[in-house]
């Protein structure tokens, strides 16, 4: 059975945004789980993800005391044989896919953010993905966001970039 996952990361709202892009909210319509990869800021952005689909979230370096206590830095799912690890990405020494990797040395795929740059490659067998921010482009050419297809053995992610930046 393959599952589908809404991967998001970084949507720092209000500040960055007022409201979700629609077109993340439509595309996470009937996804079997979303992940948010931090710097969620309010936790309405998880009651309004989690009428789409049940959410699994950790808090990031711009997230308050309330969500970080709500949510912690790191969690460890188990899909479809699949081990990932997710976490904002914030903190340490080194580059943050060194920090990352160095965070959950056993798994299939590492979902991360912080950087709100998209990424979606292997290192060894691990497939580091991360979604960008779909608010909050930064120095990319556009604002994105991801999923993450589980399914006959692989874990294939996809990133979403939205047109005009925002």
């Amino acid at each position: 059975m393959a599952i589908v996952i809404g991967v998001v990361s970084d949507t720092h709202i209000p500040s960055r945004a007022w409201e979700l892009p629609q077109l993340l909210l439509k595309t996470f319509t009937g996804v079997d789980l979303i992940i948010h990869a931090g710097d969620i800021t309010m936790l309405r952005v998880l009651d309004e993800l989690g009428r789409l689909a049940p959410v699994v979230a950790v808090a990031g370096n711009m997230d308050s005391r309330e969500v970080c206590e709500k949510l912690g830095k790191t969690r460890l799912l188990e899909l479809e044989g699949f081990r990932i690890g997710v976490l904002h990405g914030h903190g340490g020494y080194g580059n943050i896919r060194s920090r990352v990797l160095a965070a959950f040395p056993d798994v299939d795929c590492i979902v991360f953010g912080h950087t709100h740059a998209p990424c979606c490659e292997r290192h060894d067998d691990v497939l580091l993905f991360n979604p960008g921010s779909p608010t909050d482009r930064r120095q990319q050419p556009r604002a994105s966001f991801g999923l993450l297809h589980l399914g006959r053995g692989e874990i294939r992610g996809e990133i979403i970039f939205l047109d005009g930046g925002n």
